[in-house]
Order: structure tokens, then C-alpha cells, then sequence
């Protein structure tokens, strides 16, 4: 069914946005005036909303058939550009579709035809040897963190796709890596490559901390009493140290998180949960957590173990001193520990003793409700406010799913809240609400 084209400024105003920064601009027109994009420019500088913007505007209203494909390298990005998709409020039929859950559930989603779907590569793959949505209308192609698709093996499967696309007539590649070899089967050719890696303006500060102990754990514990109670990474190579790292953490009663592709999909949207609402102000992660992640502005990061490559080493100091801000990263390097030559660095962190406590504010409620059943974030403050008895300033984030709803309340209020709200109705589903 056809509807009314949103302009610009409307669905920038449902982001909150006023104004595009210089990139997005230049993405903007340069998507809507050539066939080949190549847009490279850092984490956190708002990629998405550049090229959502002008392939939503070129979409057909009348067309009733999927007319964008978006690939991603991961679950978490396809779900973070779906969720913008839909605060956009453009009209548009928008599904992720990824690996990690049931292919029923896809097939659900699809069944009334998506105008975009977003995607990793086997997936996508996936359901187009099984023809479970026509193809013929997807005349753009955006391939969004394209050298992370090619570096975690996603090429067969990317290539399957591209070379079964016949009609594409735009091709949009986003990158925050410089120097990456575009395969020729993406078929990108006299393309406009939009550059702002070199440009961005960061007042980013690189600060070595020398561990007396191989295992660099005291060492980590003396960074984080020293920081305090801020937002932050603490990257490790492999999932073993994580672990290993938790229960030194855990020891240490200082809350936080886990992040890793090890994990059951549940776990790590649940985990990026908590971390965005502040539930965690600390998150133990693999480099997996280094780009394509919608999560607040970090105060630090912290390379537990020291990356392997340059590559590595760039994408986790991308994590802070986003889009103008400050931020630190921490190098955390046992003494007898050799420095790879990238890290260019001598600013070493004398550590004083503080009296500090990492003691996060807010709690989270699961609520067994949401965007299918009519169910507002209106609909759950009021909730809240009225039942609850929480304040304006009490109601922390909320984040609503198609079938949950996510919220932060004051942790000493928690208990109390879940007492107060569980089991009674929002419109007219009767919800479970518990401390997760």
C-alpha cells in the first residue's frame, strides 16, 4: 500500500537530530547522485543515519517487494540499524534477519514483505536459496563494515549474494578501516570514495600502566579505582581471559558485564542491555565490541591484553573520544612485556591511591511485553510512575522489543517497583515484570 514520503527533516527530528554533521552531508549527496559509494570514516560518526537517509528517500511507496539489501557482519549491527530504521518512522517495512535464531522466526518477519532487509551474509544467503522473498526489486546494496563481512569468512556466502542481484543499480560500502582491497565480485566500479578517517578530530589520550604481575590483574583493579564510576571497555584477545578476568572482578565486587561471539545471542543483547542503561558501567569483551555496536559514549577503554595488529589496536581506541570527545585508553603492559611497535607511546600512568567506588546506579526490569502487543514506552512510564511510584528523574532507559520491554529503575528502588508492577496489565496484556 502506498504511502507518504517522510522528508528529511521528519525523520531526523524522530532521531532527536537537528543538524547532519559534514560527512552526512556529503554522503547524502553523493549516494543520491552516483551508482558507487565508498564511504570510510570512524566509528561513532554516524555512518547509518548517512546512508539511511538517502536510500530510504529513493525507495518506491508502491513497490510491495524487498527494495534495499543491507548486509552487516554481525547480529548486533543488523538489529542497532533495524531499531533506527523504525525511529525513523519513515513507513517503511523494515526486518534483521541473522544467524542465532530459529529460521521460523525470520519467516514470520518476512511474511508480510519487508522494503528492507538487514542482514549478516549466511543468513541472508540462507533464505535467498530457499526463495523465501522475492529478489527482483532490490535495486540498492549497501555493504556496511564490508571489511569485517570479508575478515570473518563471509565472502562465499557474500559473493553468492551479490552475483544473484543482477538488477542493483547502487552500490553504498562503509568502512571505519583504511586501505581495504574491494573485491572485484562487489562489482564497485568508477566509485566516489568519501574519506574522513584522516579528518576527524579527537582528543583521544594513550596512557601506558606498568603491571609488577604477569597476570597485569592488580594492575587492573588499580586502573578502575582510579577512573571510578564511569562508563568503559575492558578488552581481552580470547574468551578464556575473560573469564578469567570476571572472577578476579567478581572478587573485587566490582559489577560489570560480559561480551563475546561465544555467547547465546539472548545473552549478549541482554548484556548490551544493561551496559546502555547503565545497569553495567563496566564491560569485560573480545574485539567483537570494538566497532558496529550501539553503546553510549565511553569515558575509557582498557587493553588487558595487548592487540595483535594495528587494526585492533584503532577500532578499540574508536570505542572512545567519539565524534569530538574526550576519552583515555589504558595499555595495561607487565614490565617485561615488549610493546608491538604500533603503539607509539610513552605517557606512563602513575596511579595514586583512591578512595573510589565502582557502584553502579541503576538496576534492570524485564517486563513480558511489547511492541506486538500495542505496548508504548509511554504505556510502561505511566506504569511505572503511577504503580511504581517513581519520580520523573527514577525512570531510567527504556528499551522496547517486539515482544519485551527492557527498563532501568534506581537499584535501591528495584525490589520495591517489581512488587508494585508485576503481573498487572499494560493495555490489555497482563505482563510479568522481574529484576534481570
Amino acid at each position: 500500500m502506498a504511502h507518504l514520503k517522510k522528508s528529511q527533516k521528519e525523520l531526523l527530528a524522530k532521531l532527536s537530530i537537528t543538524a547532519l554533521n559534514e560527512m552526512q552531508e556529503e554522503v547524502v549527496l553523493a549516494i543520491a547522485s552516483v551508482a558507487n559509494t565508498v564511504l570510510l570514516s570512524p566509528t561513532g560518526t554516524g555512518k547509518t543515519v548517512a546512508f539511511l537517509l538517502p536510500t530510504i528517500k529513493a525507495l518506491d511507496p508502491d513497490c510491495e517487494k524487498v527494495q534495499l539489501l543491507i548486509l552487516v557482519p554481525s547480529r548486533e549491527l543488523a538489529i542497532q540499524i533495524e531499531q533506527v530504521i523504525r525511529q525513523m518512522g519513515s513507513g517503511y517495512k523494515a526486518n534483521a534477519i541473522y544467524g542465532g535464531r530459529p529460521i521460523s522466526k525470520d519467516k514470520m518477519d518476512l511474511a508480510h514483505t519487508p522494503s528492507i532487509i538487514i542482514g549478516t551474509p549466511g543468513r541472508v544467503a540462507d533464505h535467498m536459496r530457499r526463495e523465501t522473498f522475492a529478489t527482483s526489486s532490490i535495486k540498492t546494496l549497501v555493504l556496511d563494515e564490508f571489511d569485517k563481512s570479508l575478515e570473518v569468512g563471509f565472502e562465499k556466502e557474500m559473493r553468492e549474494i551479490i552475483e544473484s542481484l543482477k538488477q542493483i543499480e547502487k552500490r553504498i560500502l562503509t568502512s571505519a578501516t583504511q586501505d581495504i582491497e574491494i573485491p572485484e565480485f562487489v562489482g564497485i566500479k568508477n566509485e566516489v570514495v568519501i574519506n574522513y578517517l584522516d579528518t576527524k578530530t579527537t582528543a583521544l589520550s594513550i596512557k601506558i600502566v606498568n603491571s609488577q604481575e604477569k597476570n597485569k590483574l592488580q594492575a587492573l583493579a588499580d586502573v578502575l579505582y582510579h577512573i571510578g564510576n564511569e562508563p568503559g571497555i575492558i578488552f581481552c584477545n580470547f574468551k578464556n581471559t575473560i573469564e578469567y578476568v570476571s572472577d578476579f572482578l567478581k572478587q573485587q565486587h566490582i559489577p560489570h558485564g560480559h561480551f563475546y561471539g561465544g555467547m547465546e545471542q539472548i545473552d549478549r543483547e541482554r548484556a548490551l542491555i544493561k551496559f546502555r542503561n547503565g545497569t553495567h558501567q563496566i564491560i569485560i569483551a573480545t574485539d567483537l565490541a570494538a566497532r558496529g555496536l550501539d553503546i553510549p559514549e565511553l569515558n575509557f577503554i582498557i587493553h588487558y591484553q595487548l592487540p595483535l595488529k594495528l587494526q585492533e589496536f584503532t577500532h578499540r581506541n574508536g570505542r572512545t573520544a567519539r565524534m569530538n570527545a574526550s576519552g583515555t585508553a589504558y595499555v595495561l603492559k607487565w614490565t617485561q612485556e615488549p610493546l608491538p611497535e604500533f603503539i607509539n607511546c610513552t605517557d606512563i600512568l602513575k596511579l595514586t591511591d583512591k578512595e573510589t567506588t565502582i557502584f553502579p546506579k541503576w538496576a534492570t526490569l524485564f517486563i513480558s511485553g511489547g511492541r506486538k502487543d500495542k505496548i508504548s514506552k509511554g504505556d510502561i512510564a505511566g506504569l511505572f510512575f503511577k504503580q511504581g511510584n517513581l519520580k520523573a528523574d527514577e525512570l531510567g532507559v527504556i528499551e522496547l522489543k517486539q515482544d519485551c520491554a527492557f527498563v532501568a529503575v534506581p537499584k535501591e528502588k528495584a525490589l520495591g517497583v517489581v512488587e508494585k508492577t508485576n503481573n498487572t496489565r499494560l493495555k490489555k496484556k497482563k505482563v510479568r515484570i522481574t529484576l534481570l
